[in-house]
């Protein structure tokens, strides 16, 4: 499977602003402070503060007495060989928790892998319920945010063979059952912005995702409403898109 090649997306560009600040911050056993961190890393000291902020909360690092940071129990965690799936898996449901109350809405998290679609992890409650699998998601990426997220993330062959291998169903009166139209869409789709599913899944639910690719790693997060909040849906996926940094990070750990 190849990738399509594309300019790094906002989270992205955080991602790797952190891990220049963990690298920094672990080679110290002393703990390092915010005036070094800008010079050994080279990010200002506004965005700089912002980065510590979300490192504290996600509890990569820590703030010793003298204000210093040093590396914080979670990244310690993630970093054991004998607890890193655990412990991944465990801080990305967290992230995933936080951000479903954050946005107000069920939150998903997603990988195509071998050739095919797969949630992960989510996160809903009685307020924000999950979407109804009435169809198998792994045969309606052409009509799920999730399914063009991930074949967006694919290069042309990619998504041929996909479209190849799953019949493209009509599920309600506003599915794309057109390769060709699907294909075009998927082509102009900019990768910085959320892909939206507007009840071409299922009818009363709308839905957003924003990539979340990792080295070789194809995947998304997801969040979907009832069709009743749908004029909350851009602005859901926007503070999606914008706090789609931890979950990057934590894969890349």
């Amino acid at each position: 499977m190849a990738l399509k090649h594309e300019p790094p997306t906002t989270p992205y560009h955080s991602a790797q602003e952190a891990l220049r600040v963990l690298e920094t911050v672990a080679r110290s056993s002393t703990g390092v402070s915010d005036a070094d961190l800008v010079r050994h890393t080279g990010i200002g000291p506004e965005r700089l503060t912002a980065l510590l902020r979300m490192l504290r909360r996600e509890g990569y690092v820590e703030q010793i007495a003298d204000g210093a940071y040093v590396t914080g129990e979670t990244l310690t965690r993630l970093g054991s060989a004998h607890h890193h799936k655990q412990t991944l898996r465990e801080k990305l449901q967290h992230t995933l928790d936080r951000l479903r109350d954050s946005v107000g809405a069920a939150v998903y998290m997603s990988r195509y892998v071998d050739g095919e679609i797969s949630i992960t992890q989510y996160a809903d409650s009685p307020a924000t319920p999950k979407v109804n699998e009435w169809v198998d998601f792994r045969s309606s990426a052409h009509a799920t945010a999730i399914g063009k997220s991930l074949l967006t993330q694919l290069d042309h062959a990619g998504r041929r063979d996909h479209l190849a291998r799953h019949k493209m169903a009509r599920l309600t009166s506003r599915t794309i059952t057109s390769d060709r139209l699907l294909l075009s869409r998927l082509e102009a789709q900019p990768p910085t912005v959320p892909v939206l599913d507007l009840q071409e899944y299922a009818v009363g639910t709308v839905c957003a995702a924003v990539p979340i690719t990792a080295g070789s790693s194809v995947g998304c997060l997801a969040l979907s409403l009832p069709v009743e909040h749908a004029h909350r849906l851009r602005q859901a996926a926007d503070a999606l898109n914008r706090n789609a940094a931890p979950v990057l990070l934590s894969m890349a750990i």
